[in-house]
């Protein structure tokens, strides 16, 4: 097959676009595909159309990789391409979204529900800006349960970018602005203490299976957008480590299959296609959830990658699995 692996855009996360999309190109010409890196520019409608792909493959990561922007495109063009569609993407980068997803899909689903998430309010630009939203600051304290620490982030976003921990109310002000730097709605949250840990989900609806968790360690504080962009600054350990979660042996297993099992209705609810990745914090109670990535990076160092290799999948193999599905 011809698969048009899609990266660069002019995002913060143009070198992690790259990267990935080198990765990826490997691993499928590893599997025998013929493959066309296409830059997400003015030029790519023009490219798809005069390259004429099989099927694409989005290496793309950032705001236009992710939040359904260069899905609808290839929707419009009438070119197939794995992963999720534009308005699973959509609902997806909003990360207000989650706790709304949540109830709707157990509202007819009737599993057993697994996944918790942090509690919290989102506030659009807007109201800060025309309507005295920051002088109510105040009331924060008791519209998240249990107060301070709270967690400031932009409601849309990636590489945890303006994310911030606040411990008082004399913190919020500059976090806010922070965090309005990047996006037009901040959330604050629930501030979640424990094992950070991303899940990589191969699949779709109730045929996904999530790979092993991998675990994530700042070396420093958490894992903020200074860390994920320092080598050297996290660790990463696939699968996580049971001492992480538990002193027991059958403790710690029973707890990785309860955080995978939440991983997987999270991606049910959203109805994600082919691959994600869910991040979220062991609490050492629940698995409390973050956000989705329906764009995960592919980069040979990556959790997606370091997942495969643990469990002892090629990501030439998962690659070609999920492009050929899509042959005409």
């Amino acid at each position: 097959m011809k698969v048009a692996v899609l990266t660069g855009g002019s995002s913060t996360e143009r070198e992690l676009s790259l990267a990935s999309a080198k990765n990826v190109c490997a691993a499928l010409e590893e599997a025998g595909h013929r493959t066309v890196l296409l830059d997400a520019s003015s030029d790519l409608v023009s490219a798809l159309r005069v390259e004429r792909p099989d099927v694409c493959f989005n290496a793309l990561h950032g705001k236009l990789g992710e939040d359904g922007t260069v899905q609808s495109l290839l929707e419009f063009v009438g070119v197939p391409f794995v992963g999720s569609p534009s308005g699973v993407c959509r609902r997806a980068w909003d990360k207000s979204s989650l706790g709304s997803e949540m109830a709707a899909y157990r509202a007819i689903a009737g599993d057993e529900p697994t996944a918790s998430w942090p509690q919290g309010v989102c506030i659009a630009r807007e109201a800060f800006e025309s309507m005295g939203a920051a002088t109510a600051f105040d009331l924060v304290e008791d519209r998240v349960i249990g107060g301070y620490p709270v967690a400031v982030k932009p409601a849309h976003g990636v590489s945890a970018s303006g994310v911030r921990r606040v411990d008082s109310v004399d913190q919020l002000g500059e976090a806010v602005s922070d965090a309005l730097s990047f996006d037009d709605a901040v959330i604050i949250e629930q501030w979640i203490d424990g094992v950070e840990v991303t899940v990589p989900v191969l699949g779709s609806g109730w045929d996904a299976y999530a790979l092993p968790p991998v675990e994530i360690v700042a070396k420093e504080g958490f894992c903020d957008t200074v860390a994920c962009r320092t080598p050297g600054a996290v660790e990463l350990f696939a699968p996580v480590r049971p001492a992480s979660l538990s002193n027991d042996e059958a403790d710690a297993q029973a707890i990785r299959a309860e955080i995978e099992r939440a991983a997987l209705e999270v991606c049910r609810a959203y109805q994600v296609r082919d691959l994600a990745r869910v991040d979220l914090v062991w609490d050492g109670a629940q698995a409390r959830v973050l956000e989705v990535d329906v764009s995960p990076s592919l980069a040979e160092s990556s959790p997606f990658s370091l997942a495969c290799e643990a469990s002892g999948l090629s990501l030439s193999g998962v690659l070609n699995e999920l492009v050929s599905q899509y042959a005409r």
